[in-house]
C-alpha cells in the first residue's frame, strides 16, 4: 500500500513537472510585441509574434518590448539663427523600436536619449539658417532634422518615422520689430502698386493718342488717294476725249455752284456776266447731250 502511494506521488510529480515545463517552454507573443530571451543573463534570442518555444528553466523572457509607433512628448528648446535671432522651437518626434536587442542593451532611457539628440540637432540646423529661411523652408528643415536623428539613433535599433516642427516662437522685441518691418513692406508695395497704376494709365493714354493720330493720318491718306484717283480719271478722260471732257467737267462745277447759290435763304439776286451765260448754255447743252 505504501509502495502504491509512493508510486502515484512520483507520477503526479512527474506530470506536474511536464506541465510546468510546457508552460515555461511555450511563449505566445502578441502581434504588437517582441520578447527578448536571456539564458543565464546573456541574450539568447528575440521572439516574434505567434507561438515560440524556449528551453524551460534555462531560458527566460527578460524584456517585453512594444513595437508600436511612439510619440515623444512635445519638446521646446531655444536656438539662435545665423542672423543672431533667438527663437523657441517646439518639436515632436515619432519612432518605433525595430531591433529590441539593441534598444535594451545599448540605451537605458530611450525617450530621454532621443529628446536630447533632437534638441542638439535642431539647434545645430537652425544655427545654419537665417530667420526668414527658418520660416519659409520649414519642410526642408524638418526633412534634414529627421535624417540626422535617424543616423544618430540607428545603433539603438530605432526607426524615426516622423519629425515635426510644431511652432517657431520669437521673443516680444523681435516680434515687434518684425511687425514694423512687415508694415513698412506693405506700405512700400502699396506705393509701388500705385506708381505702376499711374504709369500704366499714362501708357494707355499715349497709346490712345497715337491710335487717334494714326487713324487721322490714315483718313487723310485715303482722302488724298481718292482725290488723286479722281484727278487721274479726269486726266484719262481728257486724254481719251480731248477738250470736250474738260469742258464737261467745268460745266458740272458751274451748275453745282449755281445750285448752291440758289439754295440760300431769302431772295437773292445773281449777277452773271454775259459771256458766262454763253458758257452755261454750252454746259447745259453738253449736260443734255451727256444725259
Amino acid at each position: 500500500m505504501e509502495e502504491f502511494v509512493g508510486g502515484n506521488l512520483v507520477l503526479l510529480l512527474f506530470a506536474a513537472f511536464i506541465i510546468l515545463s510546457v508552460i515555461l517552454g511555450v511563449r505566445i507573443v502578441p502581434q504588437s510585441e517582441k520578447h527578448v530571451v536571456e539564458r543565464f543573463g546573456r541574450l539568447r534570442s528575440v521572439l516574434g509574434p505567434g507561438i515560440n518555444f524556449i528551453v524551460p528553466f534555462l531560458d527566460r523572457v527578460a524584456h517585453k518590448i512594444s513595437v508600436l509607433e511612439r510619440q515623444l512628448p512635445t519638446a521646446s528648446q531655444d536656438a539662435i539663427t545665423a542672423d543672431n535671432v533667438l527663437v523657441q522651437v517646439e518639436t515632436s518626434v515619432f519612432y518605433r523600436i525595430i531591433e529590441p536587442e539593441k534598444t535594451v542593451y545599448r540605451i537605458r532611457d530611450v525617450d530621454a536619449a532621443i529628446a536630447t539628440t533632437v534638441a542638439g540637432i535642431v539647434r545645430a540646423e537652425i544655427g545654419k539658417m537665417e530667420l526668414d529661411q527658418v520660416q519659409s523652408n520649414r519642410s526642408e528643415l524638418i526633412s534634414t532634422i529627421k535624417g540626422s536623428v535617424e543616423d544618430a539613433v540607428d545603433d539603438w535599433g530605432i526607426q524615426v518615422t516622423r519629425a515635426e516642427i510644431l511652432d517657431v516662437n520669437l521673443d516680444a522685441a523681435t516680434r515687434e520689430a518684425m511687425l514694423q518691418q512687415l508694415n513698412a513692406e506693405r506700405a512700400r508695395r502699396a506705393q509701388v502698386t500705385e506708381a505702376e497704376g499711374t504709369k500704366r494709365s499714362v501708357e494707355l493714354q499715349a497709346d490712345a493718342e497715337l491710335y487717334a493720330a494714326e487713324q487721322a493720318a490714315k483718313a487723310r491718306r485715303i482722302t488724298a488717294e481718292a482725290e488723286a484717283y479722281a484727278t487721274q480719271v479726269v486726266a484719262q478722260a481728257i486724254a481719251d476725249h480731248g477738250i470736250e471732257a474738260a469742258q464737261y467737267q467745268v460745266a458740272l462745277k458751274q451748275v453745282e455752284a449755281l445750285t448752291k447759290v440758289g439754295e440760300g435763304a431769302g431772295k437773292q439776286t445773281i449777277i452773271v456776266p454775259a459771256h458766262a451765260m454763253d458758257a452755261f448754255a454750252d454746259a447745259f447743252k453738253m449736260l443734255k447731250g451727256r444725259g
